[in-house]
């Protein structure tokens, strides 16, 4: 049994005569391969935390759950206004838990498929998604930025990066000086692990150099990191009040607020990968081309992250030589 601020172990042992031995190993590779991706963990053990305290105020058991308090739960999570997305998270956390428990999930049950059938039609099934910026408002900030202190610096360098490589918020968080490869033609950036390369496979993004200084990401980047003076560890950390600069990796906590301090209220730190797509799009790129920055799988997801939403901004109806 897991502890309210984690999701459960499994509890049962594999199938079939696995070698005394080689149990504990086995039951480890197994929770690991169910886990996923730290973010999703720790996000499905915020989701499981409320869930049990839940129960817990309803007398009612949270593992196994029944029915009935799933759909409890869920309608109460409706009822007070979250989200769709957010309610489905949700389901989807109780029904990993009782995955790694190894015991039957309440989500399989029909009845909460009809519930969140009519969930959806009633608070809309389409997630607001972070807005993309233009290409020149994007330019006119980076230019305002004071680079004469650390923070100006920092900031620079993560928001021309994040843009220009497409990078998640948790990869910037993750990014040590030991990925970076700089070379005469720019600079390869090797991603360890990310949320489509759980299993530590090579994955590489390639940034090029900006003819304009102010605006170049890999120029900025190593101004930051002579500023740094070290070869190894974070690229991004925290920096105290005085602009002192620390050893802590900085979260994405802090990148989001630094994307929403330059760019505004609007934008998320998701704004500069929805961004890249859009720009890069509207300058012709094809899919596949987006996709090996992106490190997106489908073109599906491309239409999903592209931000055209102004209707003369990209419409066949400019072409129709009339």
């Amino acid at each position: 049994m897991a502890t309210e601020n984690q999701l459960p172990v499994i509890t049962s042992q594999p199938a079939g005569q696995v070698p005394a031995h080689l149990l504990e190993s086995t039951h480890r590779y197994i929770a690991s391969g169910l886990r996923g991706a730290a973010n999703t963990v720790r996000a499905y053990a915020g989701d499981w935390k409320r869930f049990t305290a839940w129960c817990t105020l309803h007398e009612m058991a949270a593992l196994p759950a029944s029915v009935e308090a799933l759909v409890g739960f869920l309608t109460e999570l409706a009822d007070t206004g979250k989200k769709y997305a957010t309610i489905e998270r949700h389901a989807a956390a109780i029904a990993k838990a009782h995955e790694l428990a190894g015991v039957e999930s309440p989500t399989t049950d029909k009845k909460l498929k009809v519930l969140l059938r009519g969930i959806a039609r009633e608070i809309k099934t389409r997630q607001k998604q972070a807005p993309a910026f233009s290409l020149d408002s994007f330019k006119r900030t980076i230019k305002s930025i004071d680079v004469t202190v650390p923070a100006g610096l920092r900031n620079r360098a993560l928001l021309l990066l994040g843009f220009t490589g497409a990078f998640r918020r948790s990869e910037l968080e993750a990014l040590n000086i030991e990925d970076l490869a700089f070379d005469d033609d720019g600079l390869v950036v090797t991603l360890p692990h990310s949320k489509t390369n759980q299993l530590g496979q090579a994955e590489e993004k390639a940034i090029f150099y900006s003819p304009d200084s102010a605006l170049c990401p890999i120029r900025s980047l190593q101004a930051w990191l002579r500023m740094l003076g070290r070869t190894e560890g974070p690229v991004f950390v925290s920096l105290r009040k005085n602009n002192q600069l620390t050893t802590r990796r900085m979260t994405t906590k802090y990148t989001n607020l630094i994307v929403q301090q330059y760019l505004g209220a609007q934008y998320t730190a998701h704004s500069l990968r929805a961004s890249f797509v859009t720009v890069s799009k509207l300058n012709g790129a094809d899919d596949s081309k987006v996709m090996n920055q992106t490190k997106h799988k489908t073109s599906a997801m491309i239409r999903r992250y592209t931000r055209l939403d102004n209707v003369r901004q990209h419409n066949s109806a400019k072409e129709l030589g009339l």
